[in-house]
């Protein structure tokens, strides 16, 4: 026979400061463990949402990133006139051929310079994302100097505001439109025409190329005609896969800042809930002997206070939830490990994280209660009601 969970319960009701303290800290310490999963989970969707399914990114073999690429001009028009390029409005090619490079501005707040990605596209660029659409002003004109800058930008950096102007590459450059790119790494970007761009940075290559298959399938068909190709020395990502790829090392960092110091913290709750969990016990003697008198095992005292030690961790979990699930409405910027800019995502709660959190709260709780635990559950049925 198993001692009632309401009894269990009512027990942490009754000490109620002590209960609020242990779960405060245990809360404290799964805030940590929650807010770096939500980093991780952010960042993950922010660089995923980049990519197009159909999107196929192309850069030179070897390169991890766009701004290590090279591609020359011939290269870049016989990928672009592969069959299994889709073709758009009016016969175009569905494919953006763009210059990636980094320059560095002050940001507001700080004052501190940092890298921000300058992309060059070409007419078919904005076609090819969708997701990106302007939230005002109007889209950079052709063979001009003028540019875009996504949201991000435009609330981080200083001189993005529209009509401002950005000098850079020997050239004065005019803000004319804000775009937003929904959450994604484009948000953290500033966008020109290429053949401009590409002159005023003294480049002869383009970084990289995005196409748009005309079906799915057609991938390992495509990737495959480049890697034979002796005039190319390419290799193709789907444009989702890529930009996960780019997400990697900084993601790796925050995993591991993560457990750090949720592993640390986590010692100090556990030896809190221990204190807790003997106290209970040791004002308790006198109950336990007589629930041992009613006929309850060793082994349901054991249960009834480590389910009462899970308790006291899910109470704690649910509340350092709580205050990590506002985080969601905070960005967080920093620099991207892979590409050295600056890049802005959004801490992201998903039901993956709830689960994850609560059990490592509970798992606190279970081990910081085994001990105080295991003596109640040893107590001799006599000296326990000797205590009365």
């Amino acid at each position: 026979m198993a001692i009632p969970l309401s009894y269990i319960a009512r027990n942490l009701w009754t000490r109620r400061l002590t209960t609020a303290l242990t779960a405060g800290g245990l809360a404290l310490v799964v805030f940590v463990f929650a807010t770096v999963l939500m980093l991780d989970a952010g960042l993950k969707k922010t660089l995923v949402s980049t990519g197009e399914q159909d999107n196929v990114v192309v850069i030179r073999k070897g390169a991890e990133t766009e701004v290590q690429s090279a591609i020359d001009r011939g290269q870049a028009n016989v990928i672009e006139m592969h069959p299994a390029v889709a073709m758009g409005a009016g016969g175009m090619r569905m494919a953006s051929k763009e210059s990636v490079v980094l320059i560095s501005l002050l940001k507001l707040g700080t004052g501190k310079p940092s890298n921000v990605v300058i992309r060059g596209v070409s007419p078919a660029g904005m076609s090819l994302r969708p997701q990106v659409k302007l939230a005002s002003g109007r889209m950079f004109s052709p063979g001009s100097s003028e540019i875009v800058v996504g949201s991000s930008i435009a609330k981080g950096f200083g001189g993005t505001q529209l009509g401002e102007h950005l000098h850079f590459a020997q050239r004065d450059w005019t803000v004319v439109g804000t775009f937003d790119a929904g959450g994604s790494g484009f948000d953290s970007e500033i966008w020109g025409d290429v053949d401009q761009l590409m002159q005023s940075f003294r480049r002869t290559s383009y970084s990289s190329m995005v196409v748009r298959l005309a079906q799915s399938d057609q991938f390992e068909q495509f990737r495959a005609d480049l890697d034979v190709d002796p005039r190319l020395a390419e290799e193709a990502k789907r444009e989702q896969t890529f930009y996960s790829d780019q997400s990697k090392a900084l993601s790796s960092f925050l995993n591991i800042l993560g457990i750090t110091l949720s592993t640390i913290f986590s010692i100090a709750a556990m030896i809190g809930a221990m204190i807790t969990m003997y106290a209970s016990v040791a004002n308790r003697v006198a109950e336990i002997g007589t629930l041992r008198a009613l006929g309850f095992q060793r082994a349901n005292v054991l249960a009834a206070f480590l389910v009462e030690a899970m308790l006291l961790g899910l109470v704690g979990g649910l509340a350092g939830l709580g205050c990590a699930a506002f985080m969601q409405f905070a960005s967080f910027s920093t620099t991207n490990f892979q590409t050295f800019a600056d890049l802005s995502f959004r801490f992201v709660l998903t039901p993956s994280i709830v689960v994850k959190t609560l059990l490592f709260a509970m798992t606190m709780g279970l081990v910081g209660g085994f001990l105080p635990a295991m003596r109640a559950a040893r107590m001799n049925i006599v000296d326990a009601l000797r205590a009365r």
